[in-house]
């Protein structure tokens, strides 16, 4: 969930969204995204929405949010996604709860908050219900408590295998503890578990890098996502390249660095159904974040939370004080949306499809985009086989290039 700040149009008091968005919500999907602001310490590469429990106190030190009530708040959202979505509508197929360190709330709470979801909107049967967690948060117990509450599917973040990349990113935990993890969520009946790493940080090296995909493969995951490192303005890893103390990330190394986890992970029976994301099964993979590139409707719940619903998109006021005050005086904390007009929702479903295994349906592009689709596919960029057939997928060069692809096609 990105810090960053977003203009629309004001959204009203109620949250209520416009008739023609709601009409089409028994077309696709609907899911659940829940955002936990909380993180012990702050990552020095991250740049999402999140807070440490000193950026919560204020000055005479009394503490503006809490942990303790933050479920309850979450809860008070859900029910105001209840009223607002009133209508037919489908059950809720996914839910996945990100952060920030969800796993800094009790499992108790998690489990409060995914029963006020269930008991609101129903959940499909199977549905997949998804927390990320940070290996120095959890417990054999607090899994097992995890899994009891109704979770089905867990995701760590392991982002190396190697302390001296960590160290740069500053993550808190230590290498073999996400492989733990790993094996705790199995014996506590998980049978989805996620492995979440990154590659390109400033000193790493291939070997570095290719024994963090040995170790992530050998933990025995059936989902590994693997995302390029982004060095965000105004983090402290920003500020280090900017003073010369870290190198600033290079792109033939990322790409060399992309090419070796496809192939490490091919090698031990992953499929990439998407860019950065690889499953062992069709079953492993995370049918949360197919329903965000295949454009279904999610409800995002918690400050700085994105919703989308038939094409209006709409995110909540950032700060978690600000968040809990909306709440209580009976009001939106929504801060603004925006309504996707046909060409935009045109262009996103481009965008977000061509990242995916199945591509995106060459009748999407204008004529200037299909002459560009035909170039791709003689560059080697998109699927010769594929596009025959009425599709533009892209080829192992292409993820490569796929933001390249994507405005050549657009």
């Amino acid at each position: 969930m990105p810090s960053v700040a977003l203009d629309g149009e004001p959204v009203p008091r109620t949250g209520d969204l416009p008739e023609a968005s709601l009409a089409e919500l028994g077309d696709r999907p609907l899911g659940f995204y829940v955002h936990v602001p909380f993180c012990v310490t702050r990552c020095g590469y991250c740049d999402f929405n999140t807070y440490t429990a000193e950026e919560l106190v204020s000055r005479d030190g009394t503490a503006v949010a809490s942990r303790d009530t933050y479920a309850d708040q979450a809860i008070a959202e859900i029910a105001l996604a209840d009223r607002v979505l009133a209508g037919p509508r489908p059950r809720v197929s996914t839910v996945f709860v990100g952060g920030g360190t969800p796993t800094l709330l009790a499992a108790e709470d998690l489990g409060r908050i995914l029963a006020a979801i269930a008991d609101r909107f129903g959940l499909e049967p199977g549905a997949e219900v998804t927390t990320e967690a940070n290996p120095e948060t959890v417990t054999p117990e607090y899994l097992s408590r995890l899994r009891e509450a109704g979770f089905t599917r867990v995701s760590f973040g392991m982002q190396s295998a190697r302390a001296h990349v960590l160290g740069v990113l500053e993550r808190g935990h230590t290498p073999g503890r996400p492989e733990q993890c790993v094996a705790w969520a199995r014996e506590a009946g998980f049978e989805h578990v996620n492995l979440d790493l990154i590659y390109g940080t400033p000193g790493e090296a291939d070997d570095d890098w290719r024994a963090s995909l040995d170790a992530a493969v050998a933990a025995g995951p059936d989902h590994v996502s693997a995302y390029s490192l982004i060095v965000e303005e105004g983090t402290r890893l920003a500020a280090r390249v900017r003073r010369g103390e870290l190198a600033e990330p290079d792109d033939d190394t990322m790409a060399d660095r992309y090419l070796m986890a496809d192939t490490v992970l091919a090698e031990a029976g992953f499929t990439p159904y998407e860019v950065s994301n690889w499953a062992r099964t069709p079953e492993g993979r995370s049918r949360h974040n197919m329903l965000y590139w295949t454009g279904a409707h999610w409800w995002g719940v918690g400050p700085g939370a994105h919703g989308h619903v038939g094409g209006t998109r709409w995110w909540n006021v950032k700060h978690p004080a600000a968040y809990a005050a909306r709440l209580a005086q009976g009001s939106s904390p929504a801060q603004a949306r925006e309504v996707l007009t046909a060409q935009e929702r045109r262009f996103e479903r481009v965008l977000l499809e061509l990242r995916i295994e199945q591509g995106c349906p060459l009748d999407l592009l204008e004529p200037p985009g299909r002459e560009a689709a035909a170039r791709a596919v003689a560059e080697g960029l998109l699927d010769a086989d594929a596009h025959r057939a009425g599709r533009a997928v892209l080829t192992r060069r292409g993820r490569l290039l796929a933001d390249a692809v994507v405005r050549d096609l657009t």
